[in-house]
């Protein structure tokens, strides 16, 4: 395989991952993914902190 080959199919798969990431925000409700809040993830958040995006404490739901 020679070198433009091997760039267009590398560019073939990252235009598969964009459409399919703008895909799956059209039909998610309110164009939003879901865990984007990093209290919610115990390996992120091993203290137990706040949101700094919304303030939610890992025991809550992310008030975004």
């Amino acid at each position: 395989m020679n070198f433009s080959t091997v760039f267009l199919i590398t560019i073939f798969m990252l235009g598969l991952a964009l459409i399919g990431i703008g895909i799956k925000i059209l039909i998610k409700k309110n164009g939003e993914f879901s865990g984007t809040c990093a209290s919610q993830n115990p390996l992120l958040n091993k203290e137990g902190e706040a949101c700094g995006l919304c303030g939610a404490l890992p025991q809550e739901k992310c008030k975004n």
